[in-house]
């Protein structure tokens, strides 16, 4: 099993400067790799505080100069906020400065307000998804490519730097339902999640992806599945309750976006505003591998089990969740669950 880091740079009020948000997400990488994880994954978002990265390629090129072996992706890319033609280039730096070592994440996106404010229709964005990412192919595939399309017309074009990984870095789609037969049907990847739901939506997860590779004629495993997922492993409950905090804190300024009723005091940060649909403390524990370390290698075998991913990325920037308890957090991953999870599914294995 491999094991990924997601870092969202989140800033949860102007006690937390944005220097320090951003310096504090590049440190958990440089930890990550060191603590033994296989990849960090960089978040985009736009315009407020609910994330911080403009633009994951930069997160990677600046890691790939203090890192040496982790991979380093995108998660995600949000293609319709993109020149397509643009993008490709940069991915081909991004891959040249980092040897080789980028996962390529990629999205239609979700919300409206970073829309508006591209002038771009977030009711297109999927359809021009679906354009931008054929053009990507192109582009990644051939020396010399051209695009003519109902949301661009390229002429014939070089992209001057080209990949390190041939033909093309693995491709990652963040998958909604509709999308998942085109990752099987081109042989792209799924990054999924169950947000802060329990088991019973991993099993219908996992039946959306059975039906989706069968209707394409393709095996389940033809397509790796990594998995986004709130975890945190310690015996302080004050610790716990402050992970579980942020993470509620991240999940109510995302579903506000989503929904388009975000509310904002000053124009750029949101505010926080509880909802029905709010989970509690307790239920979040339930549905989550969170606790002591015995209880989340024990959960997270259980949901391996029924979703069956090749990697589990654990949600390790959040709100204002404390720096040095988090390296803390990622140092006994790598020293204890990691390994845990690993002996244990070997054993199986075997």
């Amino acid at each position: 099993m491999e094991f990924a880091t997601f870092i969202l740079a989140a800033q949860r009020g102007y006690h937390q400067s944005c220097e320090s948000v951003i310096r504090n997400s590049i440190e958990q990488a440089v930890v990550s790799e060191q603590a033994g994880f296989d990849t960090a994954w960089f978040a985009e978002h736009h315009f407020n505080n609910y994330s911080l990265i403009p633009s994951p390629l930069m997160m990677v090129a600046h890691c790939a100069g203090v890192t040496s072996t982790i991979r380093l992706g995108t998660a995600v890319c949000v293609l319709p906020l993109y020149q397509p033609q643009r993008l490709l280039s940069e991915i081909g730096f991004a891959d040249t400065v980092a040897n080789g070592r980028l996962e390529l994440g990629v999205g239609s996106g979700y919300q409206q307000f970073e829309f508006e404010r591209f002038g771009v229709n977030i009711d297109e964005a999927p359809a021009v998804f679906s354009e931008y990412l054929d053009i990507l192919q192109k582009g990644l595939n051939q020396n010399i490519f051209e695009h003519d399309g109902q949301y661009g017309n390229i002429p014939p074009t070089a992209i001057s730097v080209r990949t390190v990984q041939k033909p093309t870095p693995p491709i990652w789609i963040a998958a909604g339902t509709a999308r998942l037969g085109r990752a099987y049907r081109e042989g792209h990847n799924l990054f999924v999640t169950a947000f802060h739901n329990g088991l019973e939506t991993l099993r219908v997860l996992r039946e959306a992806i059975e039906k989706a590779a069968a209707a394409e004629g393709k095996n389940v495993t033809d397509a790796k599945i990594s998995l986004l997922r709130c975890c945190y492993a310690s015996d302080d409950e004050a610790e716990i309750n402050s992970y579980l905090d942020n993470a509620r804190f991240q999940r109510r300024l995302s579903e506000a976006l989503h929904q388009r009723r975000q509310q904002s005091l000053d124009g750029y940060l949101l505010k926080e505003t509880p909802t029905q649909q709010d989970l509690s403390f307790a239920t979040m524990r339930r549905n989550l591998p969170i606790g002591s370390v015995n209880r989340v290698v024990d959960r997270l075998l259980e949901e391996i089990d029924i979703l069956k991913p090749n990697q589990i990325a654990i949600q390790t920037q959040l709100g204002d969740f404390d720096q040095k308890t988090m390296l803390r957090q990622i140092e006994l991953w790598g020293d204890k669950i990691i390994p845990a999870v690993n002996k244990s599914l070997a054993h199986q294995g075997g």
